[in-house]
């Protein structure tokens, strides 16, 4: 495993992958290379995989990121663009309003990040929010996601990193303080 995470075709089964597409990792590498995927940016390969063999969205961007990542194409925490990202996840028993508020409330953020400056660009309540962090290290989308009335998954991804040594530093960070969120939040549980 990179220290950065793990690659796709670790976090996505070749079974699983196969139920999905009819085609295993393997096959889908070996056609990719038959067709000349390495001389093809991620925008053409995932179009390929689309048009030409009828892959949904989501498994074409899956399959193009396993092959980049497989043929040293790109990194793991890598983006197609180059660039370094981090990004985690928390469910967390509280409403999305709740979850987006303790982003964009400054008072109510620094109870679970009194670290960083967290600079708010737009802020859609109980959807989203992006923000640049810490005076240009890179910005922030959050998406929450309800999941009932009273769950949310926060998705927290961070761009603009200078290195790989950046993401594990910033995913770290992010997970403890999420979980720091969560346990706010659940205490103040009405």
């Amino acid at each position: 495993m990179s220290p950065a995470g793990r690659k796709i075709t670790e976090k996505l089964s070749d079974d699983a992958l196969t139920a999905a597409t009819g085609k295993g990792w393997a096959e889908w590498f070996a056609l990719l290379d038959a067709w000349g995927a390495a001389g093809q940016g991620h925008t053409a390969i995932a179009r390929h995989l689309v048009d030409g063999h009828g892959v949904g969205g989501w498994y074409a961007q899956s399959i193009t990121v396993g092959y980049e990542q497989e043929r040293g194409l790109r990194q793991v925490g890598q983006s197609s663009g180059g660039d370094w990202q981090a990004s985690v996840s928390r469910t967390v028993a509280a409403p999305a309003e709740r979850c987006s508020a303790a982003f964009a409330d400054e008072e109510l953020r620094l109870r679970w990040l009194p670290v960083g400056e967290l600079a708010v660009r737009t802020h859609r309540p109980g959807k989203s929010l992006t923000a640049d962090w810490d005076g240009g290290a890179g910005r922030l989308a959050v998406h929450f996601t309800p999941m009932g009335e009273a769950k949310t998954r926060i998705g927290l991804g961070h761009t603009g990193l200078p290195d790989a040594e950046a993401v594990i530093t910033y995913k770290d960070f992010w997970r403890e303080h999420l979980t720091e969120l969560k346990a706010l939040l659940e205490s103040e549980r009405p």
